[in-house]
């Protein structure tokens, strides 16, 4: 009899102040993780394909740049406009840095740059360009497309939200 007592009671507490208390408690933390600290994104679109898929869900880390600045090859959560439109994208240059596409092909510096990440390669030509001071270069890992349908180029590092956790 312990037992179904012990269910029951699981299933159907008596509200007291207590327990009323506990709730308020975990639903102003809930609130307060997942509207600052970890914020939920539904991955809409193919731009990230093959690393996150359309459809799919991750979580952008806000303080993962608190402490150091974005690093080359960091996936990151980037405010495009308004407060809920957010793109995911990848960082593959840095201040300085000079960016080409070549035949599909990635160049930071003028060297090649090896991504084991994307799968499909179009025919990608982008005249080298050099990243501004204050902005990182970010673009999608879904090459398989042409150069017009993706959303990418120099953000201003301001517009990074944080970092994406798998």
């Amino acid at each position: 009899m312990a037992a179904a007592d012990t269910l029951r009671k699981f299933f159907f507490p008596s509200f007291t102040k207590r327990f009323l208390l506990r709730i308020l408690l975990l639903a102003c933390t809930t609130w307060l993780v997942f509207s600052f600290l970890l914020i939920p994104l539904r991955i809409e679109g193919l731009s990230m394909t093959p690393t996150y898929k359309n459809g799919s869900f991750a979580l952008c880390w806000r303080l993962q740049y608190l402490f150091s600045p974005p690093k080359r090859g960091d996936v990151v959560t980037v405010r495009f406009s308004g407060k809920n439109v957010m793109l995911l994208k990848r960082i593959v240059a840095l201040p300085g840095d000079t960016v080409s596409f070549i035949n599909g092909k990635l160049h930071i510096n003028k060297n090649l740059v090896r991504e084991p990440y994307v799968v499909h390669h179009s025919n990608w030509q982008l005249e080298e360009r050099e990243v501004k001071p204050g902005y990182v270069y970010v673009i999608g890992d879904n090459r398989g497309t042409p150069m017009e349908q993706h959303k990418f180029g120099q953000v201003k590092s301001k517009r990074i939200i944080g970092g994406v956790i798998p």
